[in-house]
């Protein structure tokens, strides 16, 4: 491995490091990104950098006990396995993604370029409509839960989270799908509304 390293330029070492830091802290590398800024879909460069490493990657990766997944239709590398660093989301942020997955599938289907752009008017508009949001919640709650998904690389919002409008465009990434499929998300639904009608609050 050492040798590997040595072998690449002084750039392209310091990218591969740089590249697995951020595997271990967001968990996924994403072949396009949207420009925070512009929010401007862009070639993501660490994910070529994944590419033309992968295999190095993955071996040290497997030193850790993580495994370097590859999804070339969702366009990402991802980290699995036990070396990898998991949280435990809280009932409000397990809701907000469920419903970012909701979005997502309902507007995949016929909104082309806007896809895959919501609000947080638009997600409390389906936290009401499922029964998922039953009470305001807190600067706080949202605040976290935001910063949690676009650490993972689910979402991308403009500038500061908090200093997000109701209108403000958050960008969905198909990276929802990930975490909750198609097939689990209906009995999720279900499930969450169960648990504000008995009064619990904990997900699995």
């Amino acid at each position: 491995m050492f040798k590997y390293m040595e072998e690449l330029s002084q750039t392209e070492a310091a990218n591969v490091k740089k590249t697995i830091q951020d595997l271990f802290r967001q968990t996924c590398i994403l072949q396009v990104k949207c420009d925070p800024v512009t929010m401007v879909q862009k070639d993501n460069p660490r994910y070529q950098v994944c590419a033309r490493n992968q295999e190095f990657i993955a071996d040290y990766l497997s030193v850790l006990d993580c495994e370097l997944i590859h999804d070339p239709q969702e366009h990402i590398f991802r980290i699995a396995g036990e070396g990898a660093l998991t949280e435990k989301l809280t009932l409000f942020t397990t809701k907000i993604l469920v419903l970012l997955k909701l979005i997502y599938r309902d507007k995949i289907m016929g909104e082309g370029l806007n896809a895959t752009v919501t609000t947080l008017q638009e997600i409390r508009e389906y936290g009401r409509n499922t029964n998922l949001l039953k009470r305001k919640a807190t600067g706080q709650e949202w605040q976290e839960a935001l910063v949690l998904l676009k650490t993972h690389q689910m979402i991308e919002v403009p500038g500061a989270i908090g200093n997000l409008e109701d209108d403000t465009p958050v960008y969905i990434y198909s990276t929802v799908n990930i975490f909750c499929s198609s097939v689990a998300l209906n009995e999720l639904v279900r499930r969450y509304e169960e648990q504000e009608e008995e009064g619990t609050a904990e997900p699995e």
